[in-house]
């Protein structure tokens, strides 16, 4: 073991530092802090890039219309019925299935007719029976005739009394009056067997108008009335027509945007069950009342004629694209009147968002993206496109925007985008 001695003898003792080496020490840290400070100083007072919301300016194809406003709603039938009994019966026979295609009288569903028909096979039976006794009394009623005239011969030979001859006479009117009661039977017969004929073809349910039948509501053997009777068991209805050719939309519009409507004017709708189908239409009428729980305005709009599978015609009552159905969902924009300048129709226009476009004494511009900063261009503005501006010069199709710029942004400022 080695002594604590020897070993601080190990030791090596280095001679103190100069007084011109210490002072290179001092200013070689104060170097490096200032270095540091500087970097910190640039690093907090450089020009940060904003953050920024673009938008890729679009563009309207040449020819169309510019947009008003937008609305959903649905595709609705104008002629639209379920089809009911005009009694209470049980069914016996339903010719109907979902997606047939029906003909207006077609019969649809027959009800048990056997006590009336048991009830016509009566009334018939006593018209017959009240035809049967004219023949009777007319025969009768000649006989008392002659009679009368015979008697009347021998009076102006004064060979009859005045009581018989006056017998005769009533016996004349008697069998006249009889005669007429027997026929007024007839005809109350017959009009009681009208009754029970049409009581007989109520058996018989048919269809009102051509369609196609979208539901199916009863089966032979259940009980059908044209009022909710007998509970749950007691079937309303057959069936459920709908007539195709009369098909619309409605849309609800608020309230605050109606006046941006107006009858005839032209549309754009398209389903949602096939977006990329543009559908033209026109407005049929504002329906002249405000629901006001919705503050809406109920809107109806025509599909217009080219929409139809066969020749154009009115827009009423033609054959629409087997494709459009009742209830399907549907998004309409509602057009500008077509622009009357003919080349500014017949070129595309750019659209960008309002809130991209600054406006200063009067000069509308905007701020467009290159790459990490902004360029300021001069744009010139049209009307509006739904909730869109047309840019009728200064930008084109493709090139991004900043949407809603910040108010120190500036030509130059460099940016990020969200």
């Amino acid at each position: 073991m080695v002594p604590a001695d020897d070993l601080s003898a190990l030791r090596i003792e280095r001679p103190p530092l100069p007084p011109e080496r210490r002072w290179l020490k001092w200013v070689v840290w104060l170097g490096v802090f200032a270095v540091i400070g500087l970097g910190g100083w640039y690093w907090a007072s450089r020009e940060r890039p904003l953050e920024v919301e673009v938008a890729t300016v679009s563009t309207r194809a040449a020819g169309s219309q510019a947009s008003v406003l937008n609305a959903s709603g649905y595709v609705t039938a104008r002629r639209r019925a379920t089809v009911s009994s005009k009694v209470t019966g049980k069914i016996v026979e339903v010719n109907v299935e979902e997606g047939m295609a029906v003909r207006e009288g077609q019969v649809l569903a027959r009800l048990d007719d056997a006590t009336l028909r048991a009830a016509l096979a009566l009334a018939r039976a006593q018209r017959e029976a009240a035809r049967q006794a004219v023949p009777e009394i007319e025969v009768r009623l000649e006989e008392a005739r002659l009679l009368l005239k015979r008697r009347t011969q021998l009076d102006r030979d004064g060979l009859v009394t005045a009581s018989e001859l006056d017998q005769s006479q009533a016996e004349v009117n008697s069998l006249l009056a009889r005669l007429a009661s027997v026929r007024e039977q007839i005809s109350v017969a017959e009009s009681q067997v009208a009754v029970q004929q049409t009581a007989l073809d109520d058996m018989v349910i048919r269809a009102p108008f051509s369609g196609v039948a979208i539901s199916k509501d009863a089966q032979p053997g259940e009980m059908v009335s044209p009022v909710s009777a007998g509970g749950g068991f007691t079937r309303t209805g057959i069936c459920t027509i709908v007539d195709m050719r009369s098909l619309e939309i409605e849309v609800d519009v608020n309230e605050s945007y109606i006046n941006r409507v107006t009858p005839d004017q032209p549309v754009a709708a398209v389903l949602d069950a096939y977006p990329e189908w543009q559908i033209p239409g026109k407005v049929i009428t504002m329906v002249p009342t405000a629901d006001r729980q919705k503050a809406t305005v109920l809107v109806r709009i025509a599909f217009d004629p080219s929409t139809s599978s066969g020749s154009p015609g009115a827009t009423r009552g033609i054959d629409l694209d087997p494709r459009i159905l009742p209830d399907m969902g549907v998004k309409v924009t509602f057009l500008r009147e077509a622009d009357d300048d003919a080349t500014t129709a017949a070129r595309p226009v750019a659209l960008v968002p309002k809130a991209a476009v600054r406006t200063e004494n009067g000069a509308s511009y905007v701020f467009l993206v290159q790459q990490d900063t902004v360029q300021r261009r001069a744009v010139q503005t049209g009307g509006t496109d739904g909730d869109r501006l047309e840019v009728t010069a200064g930008l084109n199709g493709g090139e991004r925007i900043v949407v809603s710029p910040p108010a120190e942004l500036a030509e130059g400022t460099p940016i990020v985008i969200k």
